[in-house]
C-alpha cells in the first residue's frame, strides 16, 4: 500500500502540544514512586541555542524518558545561568538594560528548546537573576560568612584590565582572563573569599566516592587541589648579609631529601624578604617592579623564562655552618604558594635546572639509578626526577629518597631554633580560596554594608534581596554600581549612621553552584531556604545523573562540591556531601572549515560537489571556489556553525536527535555531516513507512511473543533487543543503542513485507515486535513514536508507556558455538544444540568435515568434551 511521508513539520508541535496540555513532565514532589534526578548544565541565554545544546539536552532527555518508562518519578527540569558579563556588555554596546537583554534571549531560546521535544518539568524554570532565586543566594552567604566559611581580606588578586573586574586562579588560563583573553595583571585589593581551603581534604577524599564520575575529571580534581607531603622548614640567614631585623626564611619543600643537592634560594616578588631587601638597592626594586606587571598565573609562570635576582642576602645550610646560598628573587615563585619560598635543587628539578644554568650556579647529583655509577652519573640538559639512590649526600649516601626524605625530617624535627623546632612536617595544598568579589553591575549583590564605626555588617534577613537598581549607567568604565549616585548609600543596620552597600557582585559560579538543588523547591520562599524534605531515602538530592562539558571539571564541578558541604553545613540542605552521584562529560559537535578569498564562510553559503572520491566547495553567491578546512569545534568566529533552527525544519526535532545520538559514542565529538544528517532523516522516514505499513494487517491483534514456529526467531531478536537497549542506556551507550534498533528494524522488515498473509501468532509476535520497537525509540525520535503508536491504533500517549520486558526465555540460544581443537589447535567451530549431551557432541565433531579430513578414515585417540566450552579431538 502507499504509505504518506512522515511530516515533522505537522506532527512534531502537535505532540508538544499534548504533551504541555497533559502537564505530562510536571514532577511532584509528593509522588511514592521512587525518585530519579536527570539534569544538563543548564545554559548561558546568550541568545540562541547551539547544536552542542541539541546534544547535551537530547542526551539527558532520553534519560529522563527512559527512567520514566521504568516507573520511576523523574525530576527533568530546566533553568537560566543568566547573570554575567555578557549581559553587560550588550547593554553598554546596545543601550539596553541587561534585565531586558537577558529576558528576551531566555524566550527565544525556550522557543528554541520547546522545539526539540524536551520532556522537561518548566514549572520549576528560573533565572539565576530572578531576586526570587538570589535572596537565598544572599542568605546563604551571610549564613557562609556566619561560620566562618566567608572571610573578607586584603589579598593579591588577578585583575583582567579588559573586563576590569579580579578573576579566581581557576577563570585564569594560560596567564589571560578566562572570558576576554587579556593578559591579567597582579593587585592588592580587599575582596570576598569562600574559605574552599577548609574542605580541602574533604573534596580530595570525597573523589573516591564518585564511582560514577569519568576517571579523567576526578584526576584533574585531585591535581587541581594538590595535597602534597612535605616539611616546613626554617633557614637560617648568615647575620653579615641579612637585612636588619631579619634571622630566618622559612621554606616549604616536598624533597627534603635532595637538601645536599640545593643550590640556590628563591622567594617571591612579593615575599617581605625581597621587600626589605630591596629597600636599599634600586635595582631589584625594579626588577620586582618589572615582575608586577607582567602575568601572574602559574600556568603560564611555569612555561615563562625563568628569571632571577641575586639579593645579596645568604642563608646558613641546616647540616653545616660552613655552608651558604645565595637568595634569589624569582619570577617563578608565587607568594600564596607554600611559604612564598623554595630552595633550588637543579639535579632534581627541571625548573631549577634551568634557573641554575642561566644563573651559573651549582648543579650537584644527589639522587641516581640504582644500577648507576656515583663516580660518573652527571646531570646535562635533563633532570633526574625519577626513583633510585641518594649520592653525595653525606649521611643519607646510600639510603632510598623515601628514606633520606625520613631521616632529614627526624633530625631537623630534633633540632632547636628560639624554642621551636627547625622544621616540621606539614601537609599542603595548592587550591586556594574561592574568590568571588566581582566588579561589576550583573551579578548577586554582596548583602554587606561598611559602616565607618562598625566596619563590615551583614544585611538583615528581613531585608533581603537587595535588588540591583534599574536606573544604572555603563557611560563610565569600571563598576557601574560603584558610580551610582544613591543605591551605595544607606544607614548601618548596626548603629543606624551613613554606610555603604558592598558595590561588588558575586562571581557568576556561585549562582551555578547550588542551582541544582533550588530545582528540588523553587517554590521555597521561607527565610530559612532549607529544603527539608530531601533528607533521606525519598530525596531528590544528589542528582543521579549529570551531564555536561569537561570544560567545567574544575571551576563549576568543584565549586559546586564545596558549595553542597557548605550548605549542608549551615542546614541548608540534609544530603550527602556530594552534588551529583553520576557524571557523564559529553564530546563536542564540530563541523568542517571554509575559507574563502574574503575569509571564512558558513556551511549554508557554499555548495560541495564529490567526484570519484575528490571533494570541492564553491560559494553559491558567486560560484568562487572555497578552501575545505579542518574540522574543528563550532564557532561563529570560523562561521562552521549549524543552526539548530534550521536543522529542525528542514528535518524535524527528532532526525536531529536520532542523529546526534547515533553518530559516534557520547564521550567523543560528533562531526556534523549533511550525509550524516539525511541518513539519520531516511532512518525515520523507513521506520514510519514501515510501522505504518504494517498496522492494517495487526488491527485488532493482540500482541504476544512466539516462542516456537516460524516467528520465534523475531521474538527472540526483538527480546534480546529489549534487554540490550534498556543496559545501552543504563550506561549511556546511546550510539551502541541506535545500533541494535538499526538491526532490530532490519529483522522486523521481512515480516511486515507478508505480515497480511500470515498466521495468527506471526501476527501476535509481529505485533509485539512493533510496539517494543516504538517504546524503544520513543526517548530518542519521541514525536515519530507517538505517531507511530496513533497509526497502530494503540491507546493513550507512549511517552506514558512503561518499557517493554523482555521474556528471559527468549533471550537464550538454543544452540550454542564450540571450537573445535585437533590436537590441541582451533581448526573451526560447532554448532550444536545447548541441551547437547556430550555423546551427541563427540558424534557431531566427527561428523564434522574438519575433523573427517584430518583422520583420513583412521579412529581418533580420544575426544576431550569441556562443556559449554570447548571439543578437542586429539588423532
Amino acid at each position: 500500500m502507499a504509505t504518506e511521508r512522515y511530516n515533522p513539520r505537522a506532527s512534531e508541535p502537535k505532540w508538544q502540544k499534548a504533551w504541555e496540555e497533559t502537564q505530562l513532565f510536571a514532577t511532584k514532589n509528593d509522588d511514592p514512586r521512587e525518585k530519579y534526578y536527570v539534569l544538563e548544565m543548564f545554559p548561558y541565554p546568550s541568545g540562541r541555542i547551539h547544536m552542542g545544546h541539541v546534544r547535551n539536552y537530547t542526551m539527558g532527555d532520553v534519560v529522563a524518558r527512559y527512567k520514566r518508562a521504568k516507573g520511576f518519578n523523574v525530576l527533568h527540569p530546566m533553568g537560566w545561568d543568566a547573570f554575567g558579563l555578557p549581559a553587560e556588555n550588550a547593554a553598554r554596546d546596545n543601550k539596553v538594560n541587561p534585565r531586558a537583554w537577558t529576558y528576551e534571549n531566555i524566550e527565544t531560546m525556550k522557543g528554541q528548546l520547546k522545539t526539540m521535544g524536551l520532556s522537561l518539568d518548566w514549572s520549576r524554570e528560573f533565572a539565576t537573576c530572578d531576586p526570587s532565586y538570589y535572596r537565598h543566594q544572599q542568605k546563604m552567604f551571610l549564613d557562609f560568612w556566619k561560620s566562618g566559611l566567608v572571610e573578607r581580606r586584603n589579598a593579591k588578586v588577578n585583575w583582567d584590565p579588559v573586563d576590569m573586574t579580579v578573576l579566581a586562579n581557576e577563570q585564569v588560563i594560560d596567564g589571560r582572563g578566562w572570558r576576554s583573553g587579556a593578559l591579567v595583571e597582579q593587585r592588592d585589593l580587599t575582596q570576598w573569599f569562600f574559605k574552599i581551603t577548609s574542605m580541602a581534604q574533604d573534596l580530595l577524599d570525597g573523589l573516591d566516592t564518585l564511582d560514577r564520575w569519568p576517571d579523567k575529571v576526578k584526576l584533574m580534581q585531585s591535581n587541581w587541589i594538590g595535597r602534597s607531603e612535605g616539611l616546613q622548614l626554617r633557614w637560617k640567614l648568615d647575620p653579615a648579609t641579612a637585612p636588619e631585623g631579619e634571622t630566618e626564611l622559612e621554606v616549604y619543600t616536598t624533597r627534603p631529601d635532595t637538601i645536599f643537592g640545593a643550590s640556590f634560594m628563591a622567594i617571591a616578588a612579593d615575599h617581605p624578604l625581597a621587600k626589605k631587601a630591596a629597600e636599599n638597592n634600586p635595582a631589584l626594586a625594579s626588577f620586582i617592579a618589572e615582575i608586577r606587571r607582567r602575568g601572574t598565573s602559574a600556568a603560564e609562570l611555569e612555561t615563562a623564562e625563568k628569571q632571577g635576582f641575586d639579593t645579596g642576602i645568604r642563608v646558613v645550610h641546616p647540616f653545616d655552618e660552613s655552608w651558604t646560598l645565595p637568595v634569589h628573587v624569582a619570577n617563578f615563585v608565587l607568594m600564596d604558594y607554600g611559604t612564598g619560598a623554595i630552595f633550588g635543587c637543579p639535579s632534581g628539578d627541571q625548573r631549577d635546572l634551568d634557573f641554575a644554568r642561566k644563573y651559573d650556579l651549582p648543579v650537584v647529583p644527589v639522587v641516581m639509578p640504582a644500577d648507576a655509577d656515583a663516580a660518573t652519573f652527571t646531570i646535562g640538559d635533563e633532570a633526574y626526577t625519577d626513583d633510585g639512590v641518594m649520592i653525595n649526600s653525606r649521611f643519607l649516601d646510600g639510603m632510598s629518597p623515601k628514606e633520606a626524605f625520613e631521616e632529614v625530617a627526624k633530625r631537623l624535627e630534633a633540632v632547636q631554633i628560639d624554642g621551636r623546632p627547625q622544621a616540621k612536617r606539614k601537609v599542603q595544598f595548592r587550591l586556594r580560596d574561592w574568590l568571588i568579589s566581582r566588579q561589576r553591575y550583573w551579578g548577586c549583590p554582596i548583602p554587606v554594608i561598611h559602616c565607618d564605626d562598625c566596619g563590615s555588617v551583614p544585611v538583615p534577613a528581613n531585608q533581603l534581596p537587595v535588588l540591583l537598581p534599574d536606573d544604572v549607567s555603563f557611560d563610565k568604565p569600571g563598576n557601574p554600581l560603584d558610580h551610582h549616585p544613591t543605591w551605595k548609600r544607606t544607614s548601618c543596620p548596626t548603629c543606624g549612621k551613613d554606610a555603604r552597600r558592598d558595590t561588588d557582585t558575586m562571581d557568576t559560579f556561585v549562582d551555578s553552584s547550588w542551582y541544582f538543588a533550588r530545582f528540588t523547591d523553587p517554590w521555597n520562599e521561607t527565610e530559612a531556604t532549607t529544603l527539608d524534605y530531601v533528607d533521606g531515602k525519598n530525596g531528590w538530592l544528589g542528582v543521579d545523573q549529570y551531564i555536561g562539558g569537561i570544560e567545567h571539571a574544575i571551576l563549576h564541578l568543584l565549586y559546586s562540591r564545596f558549595f553542597t558541604r557548605a550548605m549542608k553545613a549551615t542546614g541548608h540542605v540534609n544530603v550527602v556531601e556530594e552534588p551529583f552521584k553520576g557524571l557523564f562529560t559529553q564530546g563536542m559537535v564540530v563541523h568542517e572549515t571554509y575559507k574563502g578569498s574574503q575569509g571564512w564562510v558558513s556551511p549554508a553559503e557554499i555548495t560541495i560537489t564529490e567526484v570519484d572520491g575528490d571533494r570541492s566547495a564553491t560559494l553559491d553567491a558567486t560560484g568562487e571556489p572555497v578552501e575545505i578546512g579542518s574540522i574543528e569545534k563550532m564557532s561563529k568566529s570560523k562561521k562552521n556553525v549549524v543552526d539548530p533552527d534550521d536543522i529542525i525544519g528542514s528535518y524535524g526535532a527528532d532526525t536531529a536527535r536520532w542523529f546526534m545520538l547515533s553518530d559516534s559514542p557520547p564521550e567523543r565529538d560528533v562531526i556534523w555531516t549533511e550525509a550524516g544528517v539525511e541518513g539519520a532523516h531516511r532512518f525515520v522516514q523507513r521506520a514510519w513507512r514501515m510501522i505504518s505499513e504494517a498496522a492494517p494487517a495487526l488491527e485488532g491483534v493482540a500482541p504476544a511473543p512466539a516462542h516456537d514456529g516460524e516467528a520465534a526467531a523475531l521474538s527472540k531478536s526483538v527480546h534480546k533487543a529489549i534487554k540490550a537497549v534498556g543496559e545501552e542506556i543504563e550506561r549511556l551507550g546511546f550510539n551502541k543503542a541506535v545500533a541494535k534498533l538499526y538491526e532490530l528494524v532490519n529483522t522486523i522488515s521481512p515480516y511486515v513485507q507478508k505480515a497480511s498473509s500470515s498466521d495468527e501468532a506471526t501476527r501476535a509476535a509481529l505485533r509485539d515486535a512493533v510496539e517494543a520497537l516504538i517504546k524503544m525509540f520513543a526517548p530518542m525520535m519521541p514525536h515519530l513514536a507517538e505517531e507511530c503508536w496513533v497509526a497502530l491504533g494503540a491507546k493513550g500517549l507512549v511517552a506514558e508507556q512503561a518499557w517493554p520486558t523482555f521474556d528471559p526465555a527468549l533471550i537464550v540460544d538454543d544452540e550454542i558455538t564450540l571450537p573445535l581443537q585437533i590436537n590441541g589447535k582451533k581448526r573451526g567451530d560447532l554448532t550444536i544444540s545447548r541441551n547437547a549431551d556430550q555423546s551427541e557432541i563427540q558424534a557431531a565433531a566427527l561428523a564434522s568435515d574438519v575433523v573427517r579430513a584430518a583422520l583420513d578414515g583412521k579412529e581418533p585417540r580420544k575426544i576431550i568434551v569441556v562443556p559449554q566450552r570447548i571439543v578437542n579431538v586429539v588423532i
